[in-house]
């Protein structure tokens, strides 16, 4: 647990930079509240018009009470009574601004320190996050890293900053209170401290339970985020199935899971405040009556003032002793969370550059594929591919769905790696080569169109950044996009929604090639780029992507026959494996499964 704690206050770092001005000015602070107390004695023993147990000045600070005492009778000697009392007074008021004016500063540090590690600790995870290999987001509930970044950062921060918090200030104001009740009376606080024990034992047994229930309560919470995201996405399914009382069953069923172990957690954390409130008034009647018997049958060295200043400081014990064991309750939500963020830091990206990683430049020869194999889990997808694509060819993919198609096509980027085989560009390995570079020459255009909330220069520039509006312009002519663009409120300009709602699905897919042009990359992948498309939008997509795939090396998953019988080679998978190979009319001629996707129509024919 500690192990954890400590791991995420590092994000805090330099941490001295908090944490020195803190524990300074919560020093002060502590020392000035508890002194707040401390002369309530003085005041009483003025109003009460008491007489020191000696006249002799204390021989040391450690008797502060007696010094108290000494230097308020000799003003009430030289000065009378009225005028101690306004001292006295002066003294209480200046010891409460200046406890009050510390602690807000150092609640001004602790707020700084909590801020800065949220930001450090949210951006290392969304970092790493960003990072990880795209195989990792098809294993994991989107809505799960969604709470993990928000929600679970959020507790991590308030409790390990509340927590340090308190975990040095409370012990230090208990120890300051302790001096204070030693200075009054050794014997009647070594009897309190007998008490005291018995209270944190019954209130450890309340928090016991708290760090599972937290632990379930974030796993509970990401699932919810994990049905909202879905539920959002997609609405239109939702309500086209009329699906809409399951879906929002299903989420309320998830949300009241949630809200019960909140519930409990409540009750527990809540248990604690009033059990200790009560263990804390007996302990003070337990001490009024063994302090008061004494006092009343002359056995104590105690005067009234002190006394009552006594009781009045040991009531207000217990003030830390319950935000000691209220911290403890809040760090176990807060290690809970914290876990759950650090095991999405400690996840290992499956796809990782060698450290001196070879710098591609550009495709000179070709894309060679040798013996490779893929399973996600105990599931082979492919399974002993070898194939080679010269610079310059189009190479097609086809075959039953669930062949492996886009699986392979994925493995070139790398956004997943082989178990087995090898891939490599002009001869060398493309695990030796570094991503950035790898996918530098690589343009995307897939099915989903993904686009992002932003303009549509934005997007279209969404590769090259420092793209002129020339070439923006550019790209969007070459892939058939101009027309309806102009034709927007705002031209490229216009806000496109949220992944391109605003739009059309062929609108969407020439703004994805228009994306792909102005990067002008020498190799191509284009997985079933024109599948969902209306007669019309599929056209101007195909003449631009003909367009596009000019004087490139293009791999491609079309279910367009005209783009097929283009293609100088293309290749059929089923089950994992190339069953065939060849040129369109070779195919036909072999009457092989090729033959038969294509009688079957499997194929638009235009």
């Amino acid at each position: 647990m500690m192990q954890t704690y400590w791991r995420l206050l590092s994000y805090a770092k330099p941490i001295e930079k908090y944490a020195i001005p803190y524990v300074l000015f919560t020093i002060l602070a502590v020392l000035f509240n508890t002194l707040n107390l401390a002369l309530l004695a003085p005041l009483l023993s003025t109003l009460f018009k008491e007489e020191p147990a000696t006249m002799a000045k204390p021989e040391s600070w450690v008797q502060i009470m007696d010094y108290f005492s000494y230097y308020v009778y000799h003003i009430q000697q030289n000065w009378g009574i009225y005028e101690a009392l306004k001292w006295v007074c002066f003294f209480i008021f200046l010891s409460v601004l200046l406890s009050n004016t510390f602690r807000y500063i150092s609640q001004r540090v602790i707020e700084n320190l909590r801020i800065y590690t949220l930001l450090n600790l949210r951006k290392s995870v969304f970092n790493h996050v960003m990072d990880l290999h795209v195989g990792y987001f098809n294993e994991q509930r989107k809505g799960n890293i969604i709470a993990k970044i928000t929600s679970d950062v959020q507790v991590v921060q308030y409790s390990v900053t509340s927590t340090l918090q308190v975990l040095f200030k409370e012990p230090f104001q208990l120890l300051a209170y302790l001096f204070i009740l030693f200075a009054i009376s050794v014997k009647l606080t070594l009897f309190a401290m007998l008490v005291i024990p018995v209270s944190a034992f019954v209130i450890s047994k309340i928090v016991k339970r708290l760090k599972a229930q937290a632990t379930e309560a974030q796993e509970r919470f990401g699932m919810m985020v994990s049905y909202l995201d879905e539920a959002l996405s997609g609405i239109k399914i939702i309500k086209a199935f009329n699906a809409t009382e399951r879906i929002k069953n299903r989420f309320h069923q998830e949300n009241i899971q949630f809200s019960e172990i909140g519930r409990k957690m409540s009750y527990r954390q809540q248990l604690g405040a009033p059990v200790s409130e009560l263990l804390g008034v007996v302990m003070v009647i337990i001490i009024v009556l063994y302090g008061g018997s004494l006092v009343i049958t002359d056995q104590s060295e105690l005067n009234a003032s002190a006394f009552i200043t006594y009781i009045a400081i040991f009531s207000q014990i217990m003030r830390p002793a319950k935000a000691i064991t209220e911290s403890f309750s809040t760090i176990h939500s807060g290690i809970a969370a914290g876990e759950r963020v650090l095991n999405l830091i400690d996840e290992k990206a499956a796809v990782q550059d060698q450290e001196a990683a070879f710098q591609l430049k550009g495709l000179k020869s070709g894309i060679a594929i040798k013996g490779v194999s893929f399973s996600y889990g105990n599931e082979k997808i492919l399974k002993n591919i070898s194939m080679v694509i010269p610079r310059g060819f189009t190479v097609a993919l086809v075959g039953p769905s669930g062949g492996g198609k886009s699986t392979l096509m994925d493995l070139i980027p790398r956004f997943i790696d082989p178990q087995e085989g090898s891939i490599s560009f002009d001869g060398i390995d493309i695990k030796n080569v570094s991503s950035e570079s790898l996918r530098n020459l690589i343009g995307i255009v897939n099915q989903d169109s993904i686009l992002f909330h932003d303009t549509i220069a934005n997007n279209i520039s969404f590769g090259k950044p420092d793209a002129s509006q020339e070439e923006i312009e550019q790209a969007a002519k070459i892939a058939n996009a101009e027309d309806f663009i102009l034709q927007t409120p705002n031209g490229y300009a216009s806000n496109i929604g949220d992944r391109g709602t605003k739009l059309s699905g062929g609108q969407k897919q020439r703004l994805c090639i228009a994306r792909a042009v102005i990067k002008n990359p020498p190799i191509l992948l284009l997985d079933e780029a024109t599948s969902a498309l209306d007669t019309e939008s599929e056209w101007l997509v195909q003449d631009a992507l003909n367009k596009l795939m000019k004087n490139r090396t293009t791999l491609v998953i079309a279910h367009r026959l005209s783009t097929i019988q283009n293609a100088d080679l293309i290749l059929v998978l089923d089950n994992g494996r190339i069953v065939e190979q060849g040129t369109h009319y070779e195919l036909l001629l072999q009457e092989g499964l090729y033959s038969k996707l294509i009688d079957k129509q499997q194929f638009n024919q235009a």
